[in-house]
């Protein structure tokens, strides 16, 4: 556990660049966890500078929320940029299976770009590995949680699309799973609270963003620190806020507080992280 928690201390070391492509709702978010983790975010999505922004950053980051025609070039000349140069491309499939343009998309995206993440709940995850799975917006239905019930079927979905994919597959919940040809983790840190704002997985897919920056050949552990640091900055966040009084705007602002006061040491204390 302490080899991937050191790599937070390392992604506040280096101070990654993040170049993301990601949806108009969370945008604001995404760049100040990015900064909170020790990161720097470029938000750049116009496809005639992406493959010269993308050749400055440290890792790429993908997210579909609130795609559109324009976006749809940006991200394919991106992630090919970034391909060439070797850097590592994270992907959150928002709203899998909930449109055309969003399905032909992310087909198009996974037959011409190498992923070194993807991650989403469990329903974008269904989707992609193709199960029988329905979006609901960007929330996974309350009928098809991860639970300790379907946790190892679960598992099971998200190593064989790995496998597929060649990506390291995070399924975000209230039991993440990261899942690889290495084997399958459970992370059990979090909080629900984190379920009541708006942009909490891309927030996620943006920390695994600066830890696969800093670390592209150990996805597995770059993705199990990205995890596991925003499960614990939930909790402490939770503890805060129940201690302060408050409501979610507050939990926002506390989640990002956490974030930036995390360090390796406490994180290898907190991380509830097991090989399954």
């Amino acid at each position: 556990m302490k080899v991937f928690a050191d790599i937070l201390d390392t992604v506040r070391r280096c101070g990654p660049v993040v170049h993301c492509i990601t949806n108009y709702v969370t945008v604001n978010d995404c760049a100040n966890i990015i900064l909170a983790a020790g990161g720097s975010p470029i938000m750049a999505d116009d496809v005639a500078e992406v493959e010269d922004i993308v050749s400055l950053a440290q890792a790429l980051v993908i997210n579909i929320g609130t795609l559109n025609s324009r976006t749809v070039e940006a991200m394919l000349a991106a992630g090919r940029r970034a391909n060439c140069l070797g850097r590592p491309v994270v992907l959150d499939p928002v709203g899998a299976g909930a449109s055309t343009l969003r399905n032909n998309t992310l087909q198009r995206l996974l037959q011409e770009v190498r992923f070194a993440a993807i991650k989403g709940n469990i329903s974008e995850i269904g989707f992609l590995a193709g199960e029988d799975a329905r979006a609901r917006g960007v929330d996974a239905e309350g009928a098809s949680l991860v639970t300790e019930g379907n946790l190892k079927d679960a598992a099971s979905m998200a190593r064989r699309l790995s496998e597929s994919t060649g990506a390291v597959v995070v399924i975000s919940g209230a039991i993440d799973i990261v899942a690889h040809a290495d084997g399958v983790w459970t992370v059990r840190n979090g909080h629900p609270l984190m379920a009541r704002i708006t942009g909490s997985g891309c927030m996620s897919a943006a920390i695994i963003g600066c830890c696969l920056g800093v670390l592209p050949a150990e996805a597995p552990q770059a993705c199990l620190c990205a995890v596991s640091s925003m499960g614990v900055a939930g909790e402490i966040a939770a503890e805060n806020m129940a201690n302060a009084g408050g409501g979610t705007g507050s939990y926002r602002a506390l989640l990002l507080d956490a974030m930036s006061m995390l360090d390796g040491p406490f994180l290898t204390c907190r991380a509830d992280v097991k090989y399954l």
